[in-house]
């Protein structure tokens, strides 16, 4: 409700600016010139932007690519800035660049991509400066909170669900066994336990063994090598012991290199990767032939996995999510902005409208929860999967 007068403001601007169709038709008068008609045809000129602001390229290629995905989709309207390259040691003036979107007069929303904390108060001064601006996250890790109570949309992952939906589709590829590979350092964050531990209780529900696994801890040891190293060995002594009917989870990105290298080999199941995307792991395990043009064709990507799988007689036993989710949710956050803005009807808080909104815009149904009950606002989405 708090958006209904500047939503109002937009559109009584937006029927005031008409401009007249017309066609040429040819005088009987005088030399034969042509003379502009006035049709019954108008067309309401509508003047905004939406500020995305993201990493660097080289700090989060994802989404900053995502961004310019979508300044080429509307170039009138989206404006791509990028966070400073070492926004830790950076945060002021990091916080300076959002604030500054608002400066703006025809800004009507902007939306922060960052994996990272910190970056709230440029959303609150940007809602105490200029509260017509719709806020908007996809994602930032601040406190959910206070996230909720000053930004209007929030938008993340559902990560600890993962847990329970990861156990479930790995049942039904027919996994009896869950193996998780984690490490202490990874183990001491709260939404990784917390997704663990959905993983272990569906499991069992379901049935299956469910069995942790300690790995070298690339982050206070000699890095991810000695954990790569460590699943190598370990994982074909499992999958000897447990049966290839087994799922293979790892909490850290760089164990998929590993993991899916293995899975192509000894025939064991992977539903889900970490973060589950086309661009983790398979393309590098599987040498994809990728050309530059082909980098974010996340369709033609897929087709080449599937192929890979059935050439290793693993048709139905890879799995994961069609898009990148850090492609998707920034994509999906600007996407919807404009349907906010230019629809003051939309009902952004009914769930159901979210995941409509998602098939029709990107051909992807994605299912969307609130993070708690009580915030209404903040978003987490669990996508559909593909399956190799």
């Amino acid at each position: 409700m708090k958006k209904v007068l500047s939503m109002l403001l937009v559109f009584a601007l937006a029927f005031s600016i008409v401009g007249c169709g017309a066609k040429a038709e040819e005088s009987s008068e005088g030399s034969g010139a042509t003379e502009p008609v006035v049709t019954e045809t108008q067309e309401t000129a509508t003047s905004y932007k939406i500020g995305i602001v993201t990493p660097t390229l080289s700090t989060s290629e994802d989404e900053y690519r995502a961004a310019e995905n979508m300044v080429a989709k509307y170039p009138d309207i989206v404006k791509h800035i990028t966070l400073p390259e070492n926004f830790s040691t950076e945060i002021e003036t990091g916080l300076s660049q959002i604030t500054s979107l608002a400066d703006d007069p025809e800004m009507k929303a902007v939306i922060v991509v960052s994996g990272q904390a910190g970056l709230l108060p440029a959303l609150q001064k940007i809602e105490e400066k200029r509260p017509d601006i719709i806020t908007m996250t996809a994602p930032i890790w601040d406190d959910p909170e206070l996230m909720s109570k000053y930004i209007d949309v929030c938008i993340d992952t559902d990560w600890v669900r993962r847990g329970e939906t990861i156990a479930r589709k790995a049942h039904d590829m027919g996994a009896k066994t869950i193996i998780h590979y984690s490490f202490p350092t990874h183990m001491a964050k709260e939404v990784i336990v917390a997704r663990r531990d959905q993983m272990k209780a569906t499991a069992e529900e379901l049935g299956m063994t469910f069995v942790e696994v300690t790995t070298p801890d690339p982050q206070t040891g000699n890095g991810p090598a000695a954990m790569q190293q460590f699943l190598r060995e370990d994982i074909p002594r499992q999958i000897e012991k447990y049966g290839v009917d087994t799922n293979i989870f790892g909490t850290n990105c760089p164990m998929y290199d590993v993991i899916i290298d293995e899975a192509l080999k000894l025939k064991f199941i992977v539903a889900e990767q970490c973060c589950p995307t086309p661009t983790q792991a398979y393309p590098t395990v599987m040498n994809l032939e990728l050309s530059e043009e082909d980098a974010g064709n996340f369709d033609k990507i897929n087709q080449m996995i599937s192929e890979k799988a059935a050439e290793a007689d693993m048709t139905g036993r890879l799995s994961g999510w069609p898009v990148p989710v850090t492609v998707y949710v920034p994509e999906y956050a600007v996407e919807l902005a404009k349907k906010m803005i230019e629809d003051e009807s939309f009902d952004y808080k009914n769930l159901d409208n979210l995941k409509a909104f998602s098939e029709e815009t990107f051909g992807v149904s994605a299912e969307f929860n609130t993070l708690k009950p009580e915030l209404d606002n903040y978003f987490v989405l669990i996508m559909e999967s593909i399956f190799y």
